[in-house]
């Protein structure tokens, strides 16, 4: 039977939501937003982006990631340097505690899920395997 797209959203969306809900409570856990660890993550990954790279990235403005710079700088997060090759660049980069902020959400983001699909079938959990691809596939598409 073939589904309807707009019913397979309007079922998918307060389910995704709601994932993405719990899985930011877990960054909450360790002192940090959700936003934070994203942003933290992003760094790491891509070290070569400034705070405006980060903002469009994010879909938020470059006042506003400036901000949340600011707050993780102060935290002990990130650090911030002007580049030796321009110096109207700031480069961004990850401290070790804000590394081990990162490990420590990953960690607690994926043991919550573990627990959770533990109480999944074989056959259940294969199904979600192979939905998680498309899912990436979908995402993938947007950026």
């Amino acid at each position: 039977m073939v589904k309807d797209h707009v019913d397979v959203a309007n079922r998918l969306r307060p389910v995704l939501l709601q994932l993405n809900r719990f899985l930011r409570r877990e960054a909450h856990a360790l002192g940090i937003t959700g936003g934070q660890a994203t942003i933290l993550r992003l760094i790491q990954l891509n070290p070569e982006l400034g705070a405006s790279d980060l903002a469009a990235r994010e879909g938020v403005s470059a006042p506003a990631m400036t901000r949340y710079l600011d707050r993780m700088e102060k935290a002990g997060l990130i650090t911030r340097e002007r580049s030796p090759d321009d110096a109207r660049r700031v480069r961004l980069g990850v401290t070790k505690k804000g590394a081990k902020v990162v490990q420590s959400v990953r960690r607690r983001r994926t043991a919550w899920l573990a627990e959770r699909l533990d109480r999944l079938s074989p056959d259940e959990l294969e199904q979600l395997d192979e939905a998680s691809e498309l899912l990436a596939r979908l995402v993938e598409d947007a950026e």
